[in-house]
């Protein structure tokens, strides 16, 4: 099947995950399509594909050489984003792209511009895939679930190419950062891992945030308004204060590189009582305990002043895989030479987010992540390069063989 075929079939299929379901996976129709991508897997003749009831899919290639060699894993998430509709049936396809900006929608109200997105401008005449503007386009990571897929068939199809055992591996909830909770790494079988989770071409990621998770309760009093002097208690203005007692410069519109954030993502409440979400970042493990603690003392401060009417719960997510990546730093290295194999200049950056690698590399599988070429993810302004994800094809056949190559 060729590879834009398999990527509008997989983002054609609804597999959005959702923050607040108590299940795991946190929908059923991520299952639903793992189902598709083992039936797939055992048509190109990997025998041993199954999903697990947690929904992970896990299958592996053995190997055609009597070397000894490490088990080398490929990993993508099978879940789109919950900020917008995950089903793309009406992708854009615009071909030899000449830095033009692009409808969206019908009406025009959406526009994917190079004024707005000035990296669209390097791939003037490749193929750009973007969405109708209702939509997710799916890329992330349905673009990396096709770059593997296409990988699969290909050394199925060409034996003569030396590689040692390769294990494959879908995992839903990804984006709602549940994505390993019940990974069994041990069953998995690999020694090293690599995800396809990154963006643009050429990107290779081996440090990504320290990542934790703030929910806030504030409880108010509520009295009539007429005979409210010295009573009331208005949890949304406590909740206001609470926000402008955290650091103004340090909001994701206003950062970049290495430079972490508090995100209130979430805010809804009356005179009664108010809920506050937030997420708090930063690559340094130091500064990331100093937002935390910040938080805190933010919550404290206003306890102290209004009598304990907030409640914080407040949880590591991941942290910076670095720590842990560095130990085997080789895999890097193969990484950055297979992609320069391909054609292509390494862009070797921090991951301003999370994969599944991060925690992966805290479980014992050391898991850097690969570029899977799309842009602008979490939105309807989403879009892919055809020729970036074939090059991520090459780039994993890069380094199956460069693995066979090392012993």
């Amino acid at each position: 099947m060729k590879l834009k075929e398999r990527f509008f079939k997989y983002i054609a299929v609804d597999t959005q995950s959702a923050p607040e379901s108590a299940t795991f996976p946190s929908t059923a129709k991520q299952k639903d399509f793992a189902r598709t991508l083992v039936e797939e897997l055992h048509a190109l003749g990997v025998t041993n594909a199954a999903m697990d009831e947690y929904g992970y899919v896990m299958a592996s290639i053995p190997a055609n050489t009597k070397k000894t060699l490490p088990t080398i894993g490929f990993i993508a998430h099978m879940d789109t984003a919950p900020d917008l509709d995950g089903r793309c049936t009406r992708p854009q396809v615009v071909e030899n792209y000449q830095g033009q900006t692009i409808p969206l929608d019908a009406e025009g109200k959406f526009k994917l511009s190079p004024e707005e997105f000035p990296e669209m401008l390097q791939y003037k005449g490749q193929t750009l895939i973007c969405t109708s503007g209702d939509t997710l386009l799916g890329a992330d990571d349905k673009a990396g679930i096709t770059e593997i897929m296409c990988a699969v068939e290909h050394l199925l199809q060409h034996p003569e190419v030396e590689h040692g055992p390769i294990a494959i591996g879908f995992t839903p909830d990804e984006e709602i950062g549940c994505g390993v909770d019940h990974f069994d790494v041990e069953k998995f079988g690999a020694d090293y891992a690599y995800t396809m989770d990154g963006g643009q071409i050429g990107e290779l990621e081996y440090e990504n945030f320290n990542a934790a998770g703030a929910k806030l309760h504030i409880q108010g009093l509520n009295v009539h308004p007429g005979y409210a002097k010295g009573k009331m208690l208005n949890a949304q203005l406590v909740a206001m204060e609470l926000h402008q007692l955290l650091p103004v410069g340090q909001r994701p519109e206003l950062t970049q590189d290495y430079e972490g954030f508090f995100l209130l993502t979430g805010m809804n409440g009356s005179v009664e009582e108010a809920k506050m979400q937030y997420i708090i970042r930063d690559h340094d493990r130091r500064k990331f305990e100093e937002k935390k603690a910040l938080m805190q003392e933010a919550v404290n401060f206003l306890n102290r002043k209004y009598g304990d009417c907030i409640q914080c719960e407040l949880k590591d997510q991941y942290y910076n895989m670095r720590e842990q990546v560095e130990q085997h730093k080789f895999i890097v290295d193969i990484a950055e030479e297979a992609i320069r194999q391909a054609g292509v200049e390494p862009k070797v950056v921090p991951i301003r987010g999370g994969t599944d690698g991060a925690r992966l590399s805290f479980m014992g599988l050391p898991c850097p992540n690969l570029f899977a070429g799309g842009h602008n993810f979490h939105g309807r302004y989403e879009y892919v390069i055809l020729e970036s994800m074939e090059k991520a094809v090459q780039v994993i056949l890069n380094i199956v063989t460069a693995y066979a190559k090392r012993a």
